[in-house]
């Protein structure tokens, strides 16, 4: 994680010196909650890495930025209008906005449209400077017109820009969000992986204000009279592992600060890496020597005319871990390893290697929905090497409109593993979600269920895992594509053709406006077409075969 904060820093200090557009005062970002963000990149839930990459460029924002976060998706499944202004625009918000982000859930729709239109309102764009930065990984799902928005909020705004922030977008999807940034003079980014969103909230969340020009230069002012001669360093700190060890001379760092009279950290002086050597003034310091997760500070006193060598002991030791899903399998570049040790915790991805203080360890690796947790006793000075099994399997979910037919490839597909075994109550515990063709879970051996959902079509498909089992698993959606035109409708809804008792069908879906396409179970349905006028109803048959479109006009 320290290679990428570096690369994050990196990245702040070459926009800074390039022409990237400046950030406004006034700034709403949008993040997108809906399900499809538990799709993978590299091994990793989308929203995980969008949690970790906003807080991460939140900490590089202008303290004077005022910034609002919004979200949609995050409280209903299935719902358009589950929009939400969580955190007000302000000064100081990131924190805030960091914890908003951690703590939501991610289960519904896609309204982006709608999502922009409400945060252009909040920062009254028709009266004030203002932008909102969207950062979606799925195309307009509520019947929204991104392209025709953008066109709006410019022409009505007094200088409002949108920037979009695909996340895992294929370039085609790309194109048909672009149009919003495009359209106010904003920039579209594609993000494909964890390092290149990071660097579009660089981009967008985190470009530095203007400079003001800078100031007349003073006039010169008279040469001080030499200083007598002071030595090159005055101060040469070792920092050590463990008592006797050899000294560390890479990857380490050394913070200084001034001390307060009451002894503790003042003013900070500068930082260092690696073997150092110093010229302080005369006076009271704290320093802080770091390794990775070890740290060790001390008190030194500054005097004229002498050296002084401190020795620091960091009391800490190596820990080596080589995550595996199964025995014998090779090590593992999609494991999450946390480190919980004496005075706090880490967590490392993949092949882990960790400074942390000596004492008692306790290391979880998790890989997909299995975890192991282990306790190492580490000495001050020891390196322990481990290799640790979670002891899951392998399954590959694909969707299939009918048996040995197409794939349904679609983004939209969600899969949610949950246990076959049911609860006292009837329900299950849900295990993992993941969306799009190709979605890949690690489980622990157990029985399984995956409940699989295209639009209207739900079909639950059983299976089981063992310890290094990698399998694939055909999930028969039995379903075809049902394409409604109805000119004029206000809205579209879908019936089973059959009646109850009582006479009345079934409502299988809903949506608003004169055009729907829906994937749907084979069989009967009623179509009716709903009219803004009251009697104006038409209904109409239709029959849905595995595999096969059907398209039906409702005149």
């Amino acid at each position: 994680m320290a290679g990428l904060a570096r690369s994050v820093a990196a990245a702040f200090l070459l926009l800074s010196m390039t022409t990237f557009g400046f950030a406004a005062n006034k700034v709403i970002i949008i993040l997108d909650a809906s399900g499809s963000m538990w799709a993978q990149i590299d091994g990793r839930p989308k929203l995980e890495i969008a949690r970790e990459s906003l807080r991460s460029v939140l900490q590089s924002v202008p303290a004077d930025d005022e910034l609002g976060f919004m979200a949609y998706g995050h409280r209903k499944k299935g719902s358009c209008e589950d929009i939400q202004l969580i955190v007000p625009p302000q000064a100081g918000s990131a924190s805030a906005i960091s914890a908003a982000a951690d703590s939501m859930k991610f289960l519904g729709k896609t309204p982006l449209t709608s999502a922009v239109k409400q945060a252009a309102e909040a920062l009254k764009y028709t009266e004030d400077k203002a932008t909102v930065v969207l950062i979606t990984d799925g195309l307009e799902t509520c019947g929204g017109d991104p392209c025709a928005l953008g066109k709006e909020l410019e022409s009505s705004g007094v200088d409002f820009t949108a920037d979009v922030v695909g996340f895992g977008l294929t370039a085609d999807e790309g194109k048909q969000i672009a149009c919003l940034a495009d359209n106010t003079g904003g920039k579209y980014i594609q993000a494909s992986d964890e390092k290149a969103l990071r660097q579009a909230l660089v981009e967008t969340v985190a470009a530095p204000a203007p400079s003001p020009p800078p100031a007349p230069a003073p006039a010169p002012e008279p040469a001080p009279a030499p200083e007598p001669a002071r030595p090159a360093f005055n101060f040469q700190p070792t920092v050590v592992m463990a008592e006797g060890g050899e000294p560390i001379t890479d990857g380490n760092a050394w913070e200084i600060y001034k001390a307060n009279p009451d002894g503790s950290r003042g003013e900070s002086v500068t930082t260092e890496y690696g073997s150092y050597s110093g010229k302080l003034d005369p006076g009271d310091y704290i320093v802080v020597a770091r390794d990775d997760e070890a740290k060790v500070e001390q008190k030194v006193k500054i005097e004229a005319g002498q050296v002084q060598k401190p020795l620091f002991i960091l009391n800490a030791g190596t820990l080596i871990i080589h995550p595996h899903a199964s025995q014998g399998a090779e090590i593992s570049s999609e494991a999450r390893v946390d480190f919980a040790y004496p005075g706090g915790s880490t967590t490392h991805y993949g092949d882990t290697q960790a400074i942390v203080p000596a004492g008692e360890q306790k290391v979880t690796v998790q890989i997909g929905a299995g975890t192991v947790t282990e306790t190492i006793q580490l000495a001050a000075g020891q390196t322990v090497e481990k290799d640790v099994v979670v002891g899951v399997g392998q399954a590959m979910l694909n969707a299939y409109y009918t048996s040995g037919g197409e794939k349904a490839d679609n983004s939209a597909i969600g899969f949610e593993i949950v246990k076959a075994k049911k609860k006292i109550d009837g329900s299950r515990d849900s295990v993992e979600h993941s969306y799009g063709a190709d979605s890949k879970f690690w489980l622990p051996p157990d029985d399984y269920v995956a409940v699989t959902t295209l639009d209207l079509a739900v079909v639950e498909q059983p299976f089981s895992i063992k310890p290094g089992d990698s399998q694939d698993v055909k999930v028969v959606l039995d379903a075809g594509v049902l394409a409604i035109s109805a000119p004029g409708a206000y809205s579209i809804e879908v019936f089973s053709s059959k009646k109850d008792i009582d006479g009345k069908r079934e409502s299988l879906g809903f949506n608003y406006g004169d055009n729907w396409q829906q994937t749907i179970p084979a069989g009967d349905y009623v179509v009716v077409r709903h009219m803004s006028d009251e009697g104006h109803d038409k209904e109409m048959p239709v029959t849905v075969k595995a595999g096969e479109r059907a398209e039906i006009t409702v005149q």
